[in-house]
Formats: structure tokens, sequence, C-alpha cells
């Protein structure tokens, strides 16, 4: 057993330990955030992602511009901003699946792949023969995950799904903003798209559920992912604040619902945030403050006393934090094990010592631009790896490689699919090169 072990640590050593979905093939037929960002999470893991685009226009989010990557002269690349968020470590295939022969061939990708990932309008993709039911008969240990604003049952059920749309209908715009009664009051979405991003997340989770799964059974099933359904979810403790007390929670600003002091304070050049987690850090924050006697004044002692009586409380804080700098109030809350920060913007974020600290931006070589940035990956495992290998592609980069590699196709057919408008090779490439 001990042998074992040491000969484990030395292959880990000698980096011969496969990324987690190593052999995992996926075809995506998403586009624009939530779907993408599901497969890029599959990608970054080590799963092969064939991306499939519509020829002359790929996904929507490349037009979504300006801003556009630069090449080396500073000048605007096709490539936008928003689309190079969600879409490295795949490959792009430019397919017209509108027509006989090109639905005809994704359904054949179909057959070889493991994971499908789209975001049609429920029932949308039944016309092209590659729905759930229909594929599910070519390869019964296809995982087939749906994305959609509302599911596919119910009686929105056919709806198209917008981020914004479900962050008002979810609930979430109604506890994000300031109060109605004061200057600002009013709802506001959240300044990314969450509810895109969150549901992303559970795809991948269930993708990766199926997978497990199938593993024991042998066969794949339909993840049914809605955005509306995370939205709720994502609700966590105000959600559970509804369902026990039946009143639904209104805006607080940046204030928290059940903890306090936890919230935003002027200081006399800026802003910062408080975040008191528990009784032993506010009689801290009380001690740093030279206002020891408000951890023991019988309206603020406990969260509990201080959440029922915060207009009570919060004046005084407010007074108090106005009479130094954010620094100041910084380095001696820290001191004390009172948890605060500055509110950055997203410069500074990435520009901070920690973020520096843990790579959080990375580069990767670019056909157009020579270099392009991309976010690293917050999945930090230590013995495989994120790897960085392929960046944003281009629309049809690799149509003919892929034909070739997954269906066997030579390069006259290829050249008679692209002729006939079925799929788009914008660049001239080697089919026989490694895909």
């Amino acid at each position: 057993m001990q042998e074992s072990s040491k000969q484990s640590r030395q292959n880990d050593v000698a980096g011969s330990r496969l990324r987690p979905l190593e052999g995992i093939r996926v075809l995506d037929l998403s586009r624009v955030l939530a779907g993408p960002w599901c497969t890029q999470n599959l990608a970054d893991l080590g799963a092969r992602v064939i991306k499939i685009e519509r020829p002359g226009a790929g996904d929507e989010t490349r037009s979504w511009g300006p801003p556009f990557l630069r090449d080396a002269g500073g000048r605007d690349t096709s490539e936008s901003a928003y689309y190079l968020c969600a879409n490295r470590n795949k490959q792009s295939v430019a397919i017209d699946i509108g027509s006989p022969e090109g639905a005809a061939l994704v359904r054949e990708f179909a057959k070889t792949c493991d994971v499908l990932v789209e975001n049609f309008k429920v029932g949308g993709l039944k016309k092209y023969g590659l729905d759930y039911e229909s594929l599910a008969e070519l390869n019964p240990r296809l995982v087939y995950c749906s994305v959609t604003g509302f599911g596919q049952t119910g009686p929105l059920s056919k709806r198209a799904g917008y981020d914004f749309l479900v962050q008002g209908m979810g609930g979430l715009m109604s506890i994000t903003g300031e109060p109605d009664d004061i200057p600002g009051g009013g709802p506001e979405k959240v300044g990314v798209a969450v509810t895109d991003l969150m549901a992303g997340m559970y795809a991948t989770t269930g993708v990766l559920a199926a997978l497990m799964e199938r593993a024991r059974s042998g066969r794949g099933q339909h993840v049914d992912i809605a955005l509306l359904d995370c939205q709720l979810a994502m609700l966590a403790n105000q959600s559970m604040n509804y369902l026990t007390t039946g009143i639904a929670p209104r805006r607080l600003g940046n204030a928290h619902p059940n903890v306090v002091p936890y919230q935003t304070f002027a200081t006399n050049n800026g802003h910062l945030i408080l975040a008191c987690g528990n009784d032993g850090q506010f009689r801290a924050l009380c001690g740093a403050m030279n206002r020891p006697e408000l951890a023991t004044d019988v309206r603020f002692a406990t969260n509990s006393a201080r959440s029922v009586n915060r207009a009570d409380l919060i004046p005084l804080l407010a007074s108090l934090f106005a009479t130094r700098s954010n620094d100041e109030w910084i380095t001696t809350l820290e001191a004390c094990g009172v948890p605060c920060g500055p509110i950055n913007d997203i410069a500074q974020a990435f520009e901070s010592e920690q973020a520096r600290h843990r790579n959080a931006v990375r580069h990767m070589a670019h056909p157009l631009a020579g270099s392009a940035p991309t976010v690293t990956s917050p999945l930090r495992l230590s013995a495989t790896p994120v790897e960085y290998v392929q960046p944003p592609p281009l629309l049809g980069e690799h149509t003919a490689a892929v034909l070739h590699d997954l269906l066997g196709m030579e390069p006259a057919q290829i050249a008679g699919l692209s002729q006939a408008g079925v799929i788009g090779v914008p660049f001239v490439a080697d089919v026989h090169e490694e895909a």
C-alpha cells in the first residue's frame, strides 16, 4: 500500500495523470453566455468541446462590441471581448443546421460524443432531428443538457428567457438596489449576468453528475436547466426568509437582511465594506472605535438585537466612520480581526496584490491579435490543473480538421460542402493535422 502511494506521487510529479475530463467529447450547440459558460468549464477540465456555429455569423456575442480584441497595432479585430469571456479551450465548427446536410452532420457528431449542450427554445431542435429523444436513439450514452429560460415544462416553457428578464421575474431585482423611499431607490439588476452564469454553473454540475451516473448505468439522460429555477435557487437565505415568514424581503441597498452591521460606510475620503459576522467581531469593532459600551448595550449586544435595532445603531457607526480615511480604518480594523475592505473598481481588483499573486489573468497566443488575455479559471486542482491550450476560436477555425478527424471526410468532400454553403471553412487548413 505504501509502495502504491509512493508510485502515485511519482506519477503526479511526472505529469502522467490525465486531466479530469480527458477523453470526454462535448458537442456545444449553445451560444451567448449560460451554455458557453458551462462548456468552457468542461473544456477547462480537459473535455474536447466542439462548438457548432452558423456559417458567416457564429455565436451572437461575436458581434457584441465594442470593445473588441485589438491586434499588436492597436486595431480592432473581429473578436469581441464578450465572446472571448466564455469560449476558450474550444474548437469552432461552422455548420448550417438548417440544411438537411448540416443537420445530418451534427447527428453524426452526436453519435461520437459523450455530452451535448444546447440552449434553443423548447422543441426548437426537433425539426432537425437534434432533440434529446432523437439523439438518444442514435447514442443511448449521450448526456444531453438543455439550458432554457423557463425549463422544458410549464406554462412559460415556450417563452425565450434572458438574464435581465429572469432577474426581474425571479425576485433578484426586488432585493437589489436602495429602498424606494430614499433618493436613487428602486429595483436594479446586478452588474453582470449572474442568472446566466449561475445557470452555466448548475449545468456544469448536472452534466458531471450525469456522467458519473452513466459510469454505473451505461446510459445517458436529459439534464433540464432553467434560468428561472436557478434564479429561485440562488436566492438562498432570502428565499428562506420569505418561506419561513411569508413576508417577501425588500431592498436594503448594501445592508444585509440578517446580519448587522454588514454593509458599506462612508469614510472621510470614500467608502469601505464592514462585515461583522458575529458578536465577537462586533465587540472588536466597538473597541477599535473607542466605544466599548456599544457592545454591552442591550440593544446591540447580539446580532438578533442589532437586527431589530439597526435604525439606532447604523447612524452611530456612520458618524464614527466619517471621521477617518479608508486606509486608516482598514488598518485599524484588520489589526483587531474585524472583516473589512475597500470597494475596488475592476481595474483595481485585477491589479490588487492578491489577484496578481493568484495569476488572475493569463495570456494566450491568438492568430489575429498575437496574444489575448483571459481570466484564470478559479478551479485550482493540485495534480491536474486547468490548461490554457486554445484561445477562443475564430469562426469555423476547426471545421475542416474536425470533419476529417471525427467523420473521416477527405478534402474534396469538405470543399464540396463548403461550396454548397453547408459548412463554413474560412481558413486554409491541413485536415491531416491533429484536430
